[in-house]
This record gives C-alpha cells, structure tokens and sequence, in this order.
C-alpha cells in the first residue's frame, strides 16, 4: 500500500489501447475481474514460456539461421513477459 491507503498500481500483461502499459489498482486480499484476468493471462506467459525454452534446447544444435531467428525473435518476446511478471512480484 502507499502512504495515502491505495494500493500499489499493478502493470498488466497487456498494453492499454494508445500501446501504453495498463495498470490496475486493485485489493490483493480481493482481486477483481481484470487482476483475476491478468493471473490468468500471466500464468498462460509463463507456461509458453516454459514450453518454448524446451523447444530452444531441442532445436539449438540442429536449426537452420532462419529457424534461429525465429527462436530469438519468440525467445525474446517472452523473456519480456517473464520479466515483468517476475519484477511485479516482491521478495
């Protein structure tokens, strides 16, 4: 919570409609619809996530430079996601 009794804005895992970050400010012991929505959204992130890094390791040695780039390109987009979920969630 901030000093002034509002909680803290949460970044959502999706951008607003100018392409912005989205933020919602919402009770952690109630969780509305649009925080229960982006739990949702997030965990689907982090299992793409997880299924991608076990298609780099299988793909690593043998890919062709065109396969490669795509795996960067795909790698780095939830890299992206994973980070902003894990910098959201305090120690």
């Amino acid at each position: 919570m901030t000093g002034d009794g509002f909680q803290e804005p949460r970044p959502l895992p999706w951008p607003a409609v100018d392409g912005r970050a989205a933020y919602v400010i919402a009770d952690p012991d109630r969780p509305g619809p649009v925080s229960r929505r982006a739990d949702a959204v997030e965990r689907i992130q982090l299992e793409m996530a997880q299924t991608l890094l076990g298609h780099a390791r299988e793909l690593v040695d043998e890919a062709g430079l065109e396969e490669l780039r795509h795996l960067v390109r795909e790698l780095t987009r939830s890299l992206t996601d994973t980070l902003r979920i894990a910098l959201r969630v305090k120690p």
